[in-house]
C-alpha cells in the first residue's frame, strides 16, 4: 500500500495519537503523519471527524476512522497478517478490552487529578488513587502476559498499546510531583514492562522524551491558565 493511502491526523504529545502509530508500526505499514497545530483544528480534521472534532483520525484511502482504540482494532483487522494485536482467544480479547477501558476511564483521569489537586493532602490522596490503580494493573499484567514481557505475551498487544501510550505522561507526572508511581516495590512487573515497551522498535521513535513532553506540559498549562481574549 502506498504511503499516501494511509494518513494519521494527530499531534506528537497525544497518548491517543500514539496508539494508531504504534499499531501501524507493528504491522509494518508506511503512513503519513499529519501534525495538527495546538489550539486550532484543520479543515481536514473537521471534515474527517465532524462529530467529535478530535484527534487521532486514521485516513485509509479516502475513508476516515476515528477514536484511538477503534482505529487500533481497524488496523488489526485490515492488515491481518501477523503479528496480531488483539488476542485470538475471546476471553483474552474481552479482558484486554476491559483493562483498556479501565485505563482510559479510571487511571488517566486519576493522573490528571494529581495535577489539579488543591493542597498537599489532596495531592497525596490523588497520588494514592493512581498507585492503587497501578497495583491492579500489576496483577492484570501477571495474568495477561502469561510469563511474557508484554501484556500480549511475547509480542506487544492491544492492552500494551492502550496503557503504554500513557507512559510518557506518567513519567512527566512523576517528574513534576517528585514521586515514583511505577515503583519497584509495588509494581516490579510494570517497571520492567515499561522499559521493554519503550525500547520496542514499534514504540521507541514514537514515544516522546520525558523532558520534551514536560516542556510541552508547561506551555499547555500556561495556555489554559491565560485569561480568554476580550
Amino acid at each position: 500500500m502506498a504511503k499516501s493511502d494511509v494518513k494519521v491526523l494527530g499531534a506528537w504529545p497525544s497518548p491517543f495519537v500514539m496508539r494508531p502509530r504504534i499499531a501501524l508500526n507493528i504491522k509494518s505499514v508506511d503512513y503519513e503523519f499529519l501534525q495538527e497545530t495546538f489550539g486550532s483544528k484543520s479543515e481536514l480534521l473537521l471534515k474527517s471527524n465532524p462529530v467529535h472534532k478530535k484527534i487521532p483520525v486514521l485516513i485509509h484511502g479516502d475513508k476516515p476512522v476515528c477514536e484511538s482504540l477503534i482505529i487500533v482494532e481497524y488496523i488489526d483487522e485490515v492488515w491481518s497478517s501477523a503479528p496480531s494485536i488483539l488476542p485470538s482467544n475471546p476471553y483474552d480479547r474481552a479482558t484486554a478490552r476491559f483493562w483498556a477501558s479501565y485505563v482510559d476511564e479510571k487511571l488517566f483521569p486519576s493522573m490528571k487529578e494529581i495535577v489539579s489537586a488543591d493542597g498537599e493532602e489532596a495531592k497525596k490522596a490523588a497520588i494514592q488513587v493512581v498507585v492503587d490503580g497501578l497495583v491492579l494493573l500489576e496483577d492484570a499484567y501477571a495474568k495477561c502476559s502469561k510469563g511474557g514481557k508484554f501484556f500480549g505475551g511475547e509480542q506487544i498487544g492491544y492492552l500494551d498499546i492502550a496503557f503504554g501510550s500513557y507512559v510518557g505522561w506518567l513519567r512527566v507526572t512523576e517528574k513534576f510531583n517528585q514521586v515514583k508511581l511505577l515503583d519497584e516495590a509495588k509494581t516490579p512487573g510494570l517497571v520492567k514492562w515499561a522499559e521493554a515497551f519503550c525500547a520496542h522498535p514499534a514504540v521507541k521513535d514514537v514515544m516522546p522524551e520525558t523532558d520534551k513532553l514536560a516542556e510541552f506540559a508547561k506551555v499547555l498549562a500556561k495556555a489554559r491558565a491565560a485569561p480568554p481574549p476580550k
